[in-house]
């Protein structure tokens, strides 16, 4: 992937996308010895950068594909992602949710559109599900984190920050799916000298640190983590991006993620969530090797239910 055609996938969807502000805090580099650079997609539309990846996912479709209309299968911020995308350059969206996915959720979708249909609250049925829509609807499936439409736009975020900083020394993520890791990577590589991506993981749901020593995609077979966006597991179109480039991949606890997310909630006044913070955590657990060093963090989103925070 050469640094012309991200550049041209970011001109794309740029009318469809905010370019998030950067945000930096002089006490939080005082914390990690370090400079820290905030790239702040819980400012994003929906929330999240995930409205990167969807909008190019879209965009990306034949004219005969888009009247079709497209499906995943989400509980979380890519089923908000994908009908707000969906809503704006008019195409129908379908969204596989669980039965038990929380009515906040369901909510959000209802309002960018998204056709909801409920399934089983597990993968095999989400999978079904969707399928059965593609064959029925002759709509196109757009997975989540794990196509390469949808990692080039989240790439977009780390472009963005690169474009305004462009001499850090790292920059730091979160991983569950992968998308946006592997999409950050494709970034740093074409828009950066030497700039090195780091991921940050809970460590009660480390399938992608254990897929890197492996070699091989692991799965999770539990996932009790506060950062609810993270429970999902990489994918055959990212994790070769993730194993050829990532430098190395952090697990952080739980008090630590919690602790990361309360830190930037007091300090910098901005709402994000708990999967957010994995990456934060990550700076500030092995701050000593990333002294005096420029470190871009994506804050990935915002969307956290207010009524059940973890301080």
């Amino acid at each position: 992937m050469d640094k012309a055609t991200l550049q041209n996938i970011h001109n794309r969807i740029k009318p469809y996308i905010h370019k998030t502000p950067v945000l930096t805090s002089k006490l939080i580099d005082e914390i990690c010895d370090a400079h820290v650079f905030f790239k702040c997609e819980n400012f994003q539309k929906m929330g999240a950068f995930k409205m990167r990846g969807a909008a190019n996912a879209i965009l990306n479709l034949t004219e005969a594909q888009k009247s079709k209309g497209v499906v995943t299968h989400s509980s979380g911020n890519f089923a908000q992602a994908l009908s707000l995308a969906a809503k704006q350059i008019g195409v129908k969206a379908y969204i596989v949710m669980p039965k038990n996915a929380p009515q906040v959720k369901k909510n959000a979708v209802k309002t960018y559109e998204g056709i909801i249909v409920e399934c089983d609250s597990n993968i095999k049925a989400r999978e079904e599900e969707a399928r059965r829509i593609v064959v029925e609807k002759g709509a196109t499936f757009i997975h989540p984190s794990n196509d390469d439409n949808v990692i080039r736009g989240q790439g977009t975020a780390a472009i963005e920050l690169l474009e305004d900083y462009p001499d850090l020394d790292y920059i730091f993520t979160p991983v569950g799916g992968g998308g946006l890791l592997a999409g950050t990577l494709l970034a740093a590589i074409n828009f950066s000298e030497n700039c090195k991506v780091i991921a940050g993981e809970p460590k009660n749901a480390d399938d992608a640190y254990r897929s890197l020593l492996s070699g091989n995609i692991e799965k999770n077979t539990t996932t009790n983590t506060i950062a609810d966006g993270l429970r999902t597991h990489l994918g055959d179109r990212n994790f070769p991006i993730i194993k050829k480039q990532v430098e190395k991949i952090i697990r952080v606890e739980e008090d630590e993620i919690i602790y990361a997310m309360k830190l930037i909630w007091e300090r910098m006044k901005i709402i994000i969530e708990p999967s957010s913070a994995v990456a934060f955590a990550a700076v500030l657990k092995q701050k000593d090797a990333f002294k005096n060093k420029k470190i871009g963090v994506i804050i990935s989103g915002g969307n956290v239910d207010l009524r059940h925070l973890p301080f």
